[in-house]
């Protein structure tokens, strides 16, 4: 078995306070905030590092998934998009929004979503987040260079009453009163 570690300490009050947060390999560091978090604050976040895990999770089971066809990739890019909402007296992580392309020589578009579906169900971090909505568009790169996007007819999901959704800026009534 192996076992990944990371570190984060935070100090002070969620509103004014601050973090900083280390891969146990030494690739990253930095630290985080209520600014970072919910407004446009220097600095990482839970959600942005929950997306790059997903995101390279997924990229190499796909990779993983598509050598074993017999369709080896050069290359496989995937962005993730982490929401978190209001929900109740706090906060939850209500969908992640995978949009992936890649370089496969000799496969075709619809079986590249295929092998890109599985890889969205199937990856250790998209197991791990199974509470969690995963969305997923897949494209292949033409030789022209630009992807073609595909949406996954598997992951069309009835959308779910939203309760207040986080915006980019002015999120001063997320902020508790001192």
């Amino acid at each position: 078995m192996v076992v990944r570690t990371s570190i984060a300490e935070w100090r002070g009050r969620v509103d004014d306070g601050g973090g900083h947060v280390s891969l146990g390999s030494g690739a990253f560091e930095g630290s985080y905030s209520f600014g970072s978090r919910f407004e446009e604050a220097p600095g990482t976040n839970p959600e942005e590092l929950l997306g790059a895990a997903h995101a390279s999770c997924f990229s190499m089971a796909l990779s993983l998934l598509l050598t074993k066809a017999g369709y080896p990739p050069r290359r496989i890019r995937t962005s993730a998009k982490v929401s978190i909402e209001r929900a109740g007296d706090g906060f939850a992580i209500t969908h992640i929004a995978l949009a992936t392309e890649g370089d496969v020589p000799g496969l075709d578009s619809k079986a590249f979503s295929v092998h890109a579906e599985e890889a969205r169900r199937n990856c250790p971090v998209s197991k791990a987040l199974a509470g969690v909505e995963i969305g997923l568009t897949s494209g292949l790169v033409e030789e022209s260079g630009k992807a073609v996007p595909r949406r996954s007819g598997a992951t069309a999901v009835a959308p779910r009453p939203r309760t207040q959704v986080m915006g980019r800026r002015g999120n001063d009534h997320f902020r508790k009163p001192r």
